[in-house]
C-alpha cells in the first residue's frame, strides 16, 4: 500500500493508542499527511507519526469532553495544511454503566459518553462537510461497532447507544452529499485487541474467554482495521459510499 496515499491529508481522531494509533501509522505508511490528535497521551501520537517527517504531520490535543473541542481541531488541521481529505472519526470512550448506582452517577455517565463519542464527532464532522463541500469532495470515515447493531451488555449501553448514533449521522451525510462528492462509510468492528476492549473484557470472563465465543477464536489486530481505512480512504469505490463495513471474523453477520 506504500504510496497509495500521496498527497491526501488525512486527520484521525483519538490517534494514541488502539485503532487509532494503526491507522495514523499505517495512513503515513502509504504516502498521507497526517493529523494526529491525541487526548492525553502526547507518546502514543509521537509513537504513532514516528516515521513522518515534521512536514507531513502534526500533533493537535484536545480533550472531546470539552464542548467545542472538535471543531478547535479542525480548524488548526485546516489552518496548517489548507485542505483535508479524509476524516476518520475514531475517539471514543467505553464506560461501564452502574445499573443499581446513584441517579446523578448514571446520568453523568451518560452525558460525558455522548459528550465525548456523539456531540464532538458531530462537530467535527459538520466542520469536515462544510470543506469537502467547498472544496470539490472528500471522505467520512466513523469508527462504529458490532455494539450499535447486536445485543450488548447492559454495562455497555451507553457506548452502544453512541455508536449508534455515530452511525446513523455518517448514513446522513452519505446521503444528503453524495453529489456534492462527499463519501462516507461506518466500519464495525467486533472485538478489537485494544486496552479499552481487554478493560471491558474483565466484566466477561477476560480475554481468552471472550474469544472462545468467537467463530475464528481470536480478537480483531487493530492494523486490520487500519489497512481497511487506506483502502476507503484512497476513494477507488466510490459507490460504496455509505456502506457499513463489518470486520468481526464472522463472529455477526447481517
Amino acid at each position: 500500500m506504500a504510496g497509495t496515499l500521496e498527497g491526501k491529508v488525512i486527520l484521525v481522531t483519538g490517534a494514541s493508542r488502539g485503532i487509532g494509533y494503526e491507522i495514523a501509522r499505517e495512513v503515513g505508511r502509504a504516502g498521507a499527511t497526517v493529523v494526529a490528535h491525541y487526548s492525553r497521551t502526547l507518546s502514543g501520537a509521537e509513537s504513532a507519526t514516528e516515521e513522518l517527517p515534521p512536514d507531513r504531520k502534526l500533533l493537535v490535543q484536545a480533550d472531546f469532553s470539552e464542548p467545542g473541542a472538535g471543531g478547535a481541531v479542525w480548524k488548526q488541521a485546516v489552518d496548517r495544511f489548507r485542505r483535508i481529505d479524509v476524516l476518520v472519526n475514531n475517539a471514543a470512550i467505553l464506560p461501564s454503566l452502574d445499573w443499581d448506582g446513584a441517579d446523578d452517577e448514571w446520568d453523568r455517565t451518560w452525558r460525558h459518553t455522548m459528550q465525548v463519542n456523539v456531540y464532538e464527532p458531530a462537530r467535527i464532522t459538520r466542520e469536515a462537510v462544510r470543506h469537502f463541500v467547498a472544496n470539490g469532495g472528500g471522505t467520512l470515515i466513523t469508527l462504529s461497532s458490532w455494539l450499535a447493531y447486536r445485543a450488548g451488555r447492559a454495562q455497555t449501553a451507553a457506548y452502544s447507544a453512541s455508536k449508534g448514533a455515530v452511525t446513523a449521522l455518517t448514513k446522513a451525510v452519505a446521503s444528503d452529499y453524495a453529489r456534492q462528492g462527499v463519501m462516507a462509510f461506518n466500519i464495525a468492528p467486533g472485538m478489537v485487541r485494544t486496552q479499552m476492549s481487554v478493560d471491558a473484557a474483565k466484566e466477561m470472563g477476560g480475554e481468552e474467554a471472550t474469544a472462545k465465543l468467537l467463530t475464528m477464536g481470536e480478537w480483531i489486530p487493530p492494523v486490520e482495521i487500519a489497512r481497511l481505512v487506506v483502502f476507503l480512504s484512497r476513494g477507488d469505490c466510490r459507490h460504496l459510499s455509505g456502506a457499513t463495513i463489518d470486520i468481526n471474523g464472522a463472529s455477526y453477520m447481517r
